[in-house]
């Protein structure tokens, strides 16, 4: 399967998801909610009592306590990585993950955050590892090698999203940027979606993750939990039989289902666009897809898409002038 369809089955394995396909998505449903709401106390509670060391974080995996400021991070979580850059513990960072792409000067190696190797890992000396999965028991793993482990999965909702960058900023001595980050990112996407017109009637939405399979994301996902905030209606979450959050749809169903608009998560995967899903047998006649001059096929950066950092907020205001367009 391709990369975006494995994120999605990652997402799902993790727990949410369901999700993602890879990627995505993450999960969840698929994740508990108990996991990310017990993360997210702790983190707050860890992020203002300063960045002292020693320092406690509860993470998925529980509670991990950090003697020291770490100085050798290895980060197996494309989202995680970009969070660390972002609140100024990029130089803490010796290797990331093969997916990590962003930012460019991030130490990008050939370890895999899908099917992580512990010795691999460990030749790096790491006094601090994330990860976004645990499919593999690398957190057990990496524990007989008494090297601390953070296992920050997909989130459930933009709060979870938030604490996991709380929670970084007090595992690495930057929670002072860290809340600024998040203090931005929240204003950033409020202010979007505040100024995002609401429609008369729910305009109805597509979200493919992942083509060939048409596959999709419910209103249960991460990425379902951002659009649910602009008031649309996913054609996906009556399709989901399995509550696993990522179903696949017939084209029949598609063009039945009539979407508003079409949101392309799998264009740097799978090279879709605007004019190959109007070359699709019967796609022609869906809403968004006569309109799409008005840009109502919506093109999306697969891995922004697919990850909780900093960057959300581009997506959040993509799809704002998405919803904004589409209503004249």
């Amino acid at each position: 399967m391709h990369s975006r369809l494995h994120i999605l089955t990652r997402r799902v394995a993790v727990g949410v998801v369901a999700a993602s396909a890879l990627l995505a998505a993450g999960c969840s449903s698929s994740k508990s909610a108990s996991a990310g709401s017990g993360a997210s106390t702790t983190a707050t509670t860890a992020a203002s009592s300063t960045a002292a060391f020693p320092a406690t974080i509860t993470a998925k995996n529980g509670a991990v306590k950090l003697a020291a400021e770490p100085k050798k991070i290895v980060s197996l979580s494309p989202s995680a990585t970009e969070d660390l850059f972002q609140i100024g513990a990029g130089s803490q960072v010796v290797a990331v993950d093969d997916q990590s792409n962003f930012p460019a000067t991030a130490p990008k190696t050939t370890l895999s955050g899908y099917k992580p190797n512990a010795e691999a890992i460990a030749k790096y000396n790491p006094d601090l590892v994330v990860v976004a999965d645990d499919s593999s028991q690398i957190v057990e793993q990496l524990g007989k090698l008494n090297v601390p482990v953070l296992w920050f999965d997909a989130p459930n909702t933009l709060d979870d999203a938030y604490s996991q960058i709380t929670e970084l900023g007090a595992a690495t001595g930057h929670a002072g940027p860290a809340a600024t980050t998040v203090a931005g990112m929240k204003q950033q996407i409020t202010a979007a979606i505040a100024a995002t017109k609401k429609p008369t009637s729910p305009l109805k939405y597509y979200y493919e993750v992942g083509t060939p399979g048409n596959y999709s994301a419910t209103s249960k996902t991460f990425i379902g939990s951002i659009f649910a905030q602009f008031g649309l209606t996913n054609i996906a979450d009556p399709a989901d039989k399995t509550g696993g959050g990522y179903p696949q749809l017939s084209d029949e169903y598609l063009v039945t289902s009539a979407p508003d608009l079409i949101f392309l998560a799998d264009t740097k995967c799978c090279q879709q666009t605007a004019a190959t899903v109007a070359a699709r047998p019967g796609w022609s006649a869906i809403p968004a897809v006569k309109n799409a001059a008005k840009g109502t096929v919506v093109g999306l950066d697969d891995d922004i898409a697919s990850r909780w950092g900093p960057r959300l907020v581009q997506l959040v205001q993509q799809i704002a002038k998405a919803v904004n367009q589409a209503q004249g």
